[in-house]
């Protein structure tokens, strides 16, 4: 069984930055696909970005192009997202998610298979 486990988040004043990690274990060898999403209270859940398994592609939301920036460290099994110039409206639950088996470059939640528990990150304004 996969599991995913978020750290870094945080509260941060409006033009902050907060670097997000998830770190996969329970299946060694294995290539995925890492992503995150995020979902605030009240509010769908949202793409924020997605990165292919050797980090060659990545695909990013259109609300955070620009400021936040996917990238891993297979070595860890690690996938971090740095959050640069945040708003208050990126105030939400970000959530960690890997894609074993789902199709390549999917950006929906249900492309993918691992998900984390989810970090707060709250930003004041």
């Amino acid at each position: 069984q996969v599991q995913l486990v978020e750290s870094g988040g945080g509260s941060v004043q409006a033009g902050g930055s907060l670097t997000l990690s998830c770190t996969a274990t329970g299946r060694a060898g294995v290539r995925f696909a890492m992503g995150w999403f995020r979902q605030a209270p009240g509010k769908e859940r949202e793409f924020v970005s997605r990165i292919s398994w050797d980090g060659a592609n990545t695909y990013y939301g259109d609300s955070v192009k620009g400021r936040f920036t996917i990238f891993r460290d297979n070595a860890k099994n690690t996938v971090y997202l740095q959050m640069n110039s945040l708003k208050p409206d990126d105030t939400s639950v970000y959530y960690c998610a890997a894609s074993e088996f789902g199709p390549p470059g999917g950006l929906k939640w249900a492309a993918f298979d691992y998900y984390g528990q989810g970090t707060q990150v709250t930003v004041s304004s």
